[in-house]
């Protein structure tokens, strides 16, 4: 095995393990935060991240053409529906009322309809 190689390993062990550090924060994000907006940003945002550094570092370690085609494509899928199952899973708390008024600073959403005023206070 040349320096390269070596370098390129010792690269990937450290991310796949930076990845797995930032996959675990999320989780515990998750589990220590108090409304389904939070959680829905925690489980997204850090899980994402540390999905790519994961995989950043599974490249590292392959190194096969056929390997970084298939990684390519988990990395374009997980950042294409994320973002979007996040958001899905706050709208739906949010019509179901789950989301609590507390949570809210503005509420854009809010019909004159629905018999709630759109919050204008900036204090929670």
């Amino acid at each position: 095995m040349n320096a390269w190689q070596q370098a390129a390993d010792l690269a990937g062990s450290v991310l796949l393990f930076l990845g797995a550090a930032v996959c675990l924060f999320g989780v515990i994000g998750m589990l220590r935060l108090p409304d389904v907006l939070t959680r829905s940003a925690t489980a997204t945002n850090p899980q994402t991240f540390g999905m790519l550094l994961l995989l950043a570092g599974l490249a590292l370690r392959l190194r096969s053409g056929v390997d970084l085609g298939t990684l390519a494509l988990v990395a374009f899928f997980q950042l294409l529906t994320s973002a979007v199952a996040a958001h899905l899973v706050a709208r739906a708390a949010y019509r179901t009322g789950q989301t609590g008024d507390c949570a809210l600073l503005y509420d854009e959403l809010s019909a004159p309809e629905s018999g709630r005023p759109p919050r204008t206070d900036t204090a929670p």
